[in-house]
């Protein structure tokens, strides 16, 4: 008869039973061969599909496997101890911090983005335009008194007559509008601010194109579009909500710090117009534009890697000690009141 001083403990996962080590056959041990796993709150074994959410529940599955049991004591994984001579060989490592770039000026000259048109909204303009075009067909120049200026922005030539068109044909205009802003007046178009009025009625156009004698009976004025931003790591996007807008009249314009935008409806004949300070810096070279039938996305490409608080470069009022301080306004994501744009219509000066 085996004594129980004589019994030993199974150290088989699973197991925790003792056992004579003189009668050990083959089957009298049920064991869990493989790894205990604790994923999603489950608790199992690497060896079976059995798994539970409770620990007891875990503790008390029963093996999986037959054989022998094991007197044998695993070895328990060696703790480090970091010794004390060898604490200057640490290296310690940080996150590396972004460089900051210097701001350019916020008036730095603008490019002209290419923008990739969906042949969608070509098809959209065309419908258009061809309503537009039967309906100029129509109107007679012999009504049209010898004198008139042309309507178009900026062009200074009178109408000298139905048999003068190769003379009046080239007109130089501003397809744009006019901004004032700030003290400074300039035209969308080719952004030549100057602070004076008759400098900037003066200024002459930057576009070529056909006179119009005969003003159109809707006025261009401003439209509004929903407008809305948001960004990834090194991607700001910019999306301008519009539909049945001009993508061959439509401009998007952007510097490091700055992004104007002209949208131009024809069958409203009204222009959305946007100017904004950008809140960091944007690589113009690699950002693009896709004017799309439902809205014109700017993908704008960051200069430095740096998450943007908002779209918009904060405002710094000036108080009356002489102390800046932010505009209180400045906190809001998107800001429509950015920058005051007034359009006005300067066709009869």
């Amino acid at each position: 008869m085996t004594n129980n001083g004589d019994l030993i403990l199974c150290y088989n996962r699973g197991c925790t039973l003792k056992f004579d080590p003189n009668k050990n056959p083959e089957g009298s041990c049920t064991f869990h061969p493989g790894e205990p796993f604790f994923h999603d709150a489950y608790k199992g074994w690497s060896c079976c599909k059995k798994k539970c959410t409770d620990f007891t529940e875990f503790l008390n599955i029963k093996g999986c496997t037959k054989g022998c049991h094991n007197g044998t004591k695993p070895k328990e994984p060696e703790k480090y101890v970091p010794d004390k001579d060898t604490k200057d060989d640490v290296i310690e490592y940080h996150a590396p911090k972004p460089v900051s770039l210097p701001r350019p000026p916020a008036d730095s000259p603008m490019t002209c983005l290419k923008p990739t048109v969906s042949p969608n909204l070509l098809q959209q303009i065309s419908a258009l335009n061809v309503g537009s075009s039967n309906a100029s067909d129509s109107t007679d120049l012999t009504d049209v008194p010898v004198g008139t200026m042309c309507k178009n922005n900026g062009c200074k030539q009178a109408y000298e007559g139905p048999n003068e068109k190769a003379v009046n044909k080239t007109c130089k205009n501003h397809p744009g509008v006019p901004i004032f802003h700030e003290g400074m007046k300039y035209w969308s178009c080719c952004n030549k601010k100057t602070s004076d009025f008759n400098v900037f009625l003066e200024q002459a156009g930057c576009s070529e194109g056909e006179h119009c004698w005969i003003k159109d009976t809707k006025t261009q004025g401003q439209t509004n579009c929903r407008f809305d931003w948001h960004q990834t790591g090194p991607w700001v996007v910019v999306s301008i909500f519009a539909k049945k807008y001009n993508p061959n009249k439509s401009v998007v314009r952007l510097s490091a710090v700055g992004l104007s935008v002209e949208l131009y409806f024809p069958a409203e004949n009204s222009v959305f117009a946007k100017n904004i300070e950008l809140y960091g810096i944007v690589d113009v070279d690699s950002s693009v534009v896709s004017m799309l039938p439902t809205k014109v996305e700017i993908k704008l490409k960051k200069a430095e890697a740096m998450s943007w608080g908002r779209l918009d470069y904060p405002k710094i009022n000036k108080s009356l000690n002489g102390a800046a301080s932010k505009d209180p306004k400045s906190n809001h994501k998107d800001n429509s009141n950015d920058c005051y744009v007034e359009s006005v219509d300067l066709g009869d000066l």
